[in-house]
């Protein structure tokens, strides 16, 4: 059995390096997984290389399978795709999404990888985490049919969001983005997109994803009186201005956060984090998620690729990164 594996540090704010990582054997009751592909979920991971992540919130960041600590040497990342070589006989052989970072081969518990979908390919399965993100993020929300929806910021999390939001019976759901661009990525997922000066007001809800602060000014203008701003955005280290005068008030509006790392209150009773990431993997059946994948990298070149994506210079949804196949 090959116990040998390679993974992806940060060593430092803005240097990444590949480091060789000596694997235990797998015990009872646990999985060693082979990477295919992993993605990189641009916003937080180039908040993190940039080594943005206040130090407030270094225990709250962490990810499942995180090693080191902010701000570094860190190994960091949630969205992976494996086969899995060993372990229940029912898992051997089949391919797994896991929240793992990127790395060549792990051993984890066999509890924490979940066997894809028929119908859903391997590399598309990368978007699963954020995925779950949307879905919970539409748990807080509750749209009801009919509803009129902005989702304001088209990255990796926004699209996840109007994708999801796409199947709501008679919802009209607009994608909001600076980056005209982002059109062809709406016209994918099947959404209507504007420019922020074009986009419609009288929005029921506006799910907010620019990490901008311009971006969450331009939510609450779009709102209808009495409606909500669902906040997913990001900010790290940075200080937001929110205008909570003007119309804010007379209109009723509200703003309210909703994160991944608890299952929305509405279904928390009644849904585990297991059961909601099967479901992002289930939606992501749908062909029309592949809009999101906008790049792929090899393994070997991840570290060029994440400098690359935190300073914008290349310009992304979801990142994938393939890995050499044995």
């Amino acid at each position: 059995m090959e116990l040998g594996a390679r993974a992806f540090w940060i060593r430092s704010p803005g240097e990444g390096e590949i480091r060789p990582v000596e694997l235990r054997e797998p015990g009872p009751g646990e999985v060693l997984v082979r990477t295919v592909f992993s993605g990189v979920s641009r916003g937080t991971e180039a908040l993190v290389f940039r080594g943005g992540v206040p130090e407030n919130q270094h225990a709250l960041m962490r990810a499942p399978f995180q090693d080191g600590a902010f701000p570094g040497p860190v190994k960091y990342g949630y969205l992976n795709v494996g086969m899995v070589e060993h372990g229940p006989s029912e898992l051997v052989g089949r391919h797994v999404f896991c929240l793992y970072p990127h790395q060549t081969r792990y051993v984890v518990p066999a509890s924490a990888v979940v066997p894809l979908p028929d119908g859903v390919p391997p590399g598309r399965a990368v978007l699963a985490g954020t995925v779950e993100t949307a879905v919970n993020a539409c748990w807080d929300a509750a749209p009801l049919v009919g509803d009129r929806i902005a989702v304001v910021g088209a990255g990796m999390v926004g699209c996840s969001v109007a994708g999801v939001l796409a199947g709501l019976p008679g919802c009209d759901v607009q994608l909001v983005d600076v980056d005209p661009a982002r059109a062809a990525t709406a016209r994918a997922l099947g959404v209507r997109f504007a420019l922020p000066a074009d986009a419609e007001g009288g929005r029921d809800l506006v799910f907010h994803a620019s990490a901008t602060e311009a971006g969450l000014v331009r939510s609450l203008e779009l709102l209808a009186p009495e409606g909500e701003v669902i906040e997913l955005s990001w900010y790290g280290d940075r200080t937001v201005r929110v205008p909570l005068g003007e119309s804010f008030h007379s209109r009723r509006l509200a703003v309210r956060a909703s994160q991944v790392g608890m299952v929305a209150p509405a279904r928390r009773s009644r849904r585990s984090p297991a059961d909601r990431l099967a479901l992002a993997l289930r939606l992501l059946a749908a062909p029309a998620f592949d809009a999101l994948i906008t790049g792929n990298s090899p393994f070997e070149e991840i570290p060029q690729a994440m400098a690359r994506l935190a300073s914008g210079e290349l310009p992304a949804l979801c990142h994938r990164i393939d890995y050499p196949q044995a």
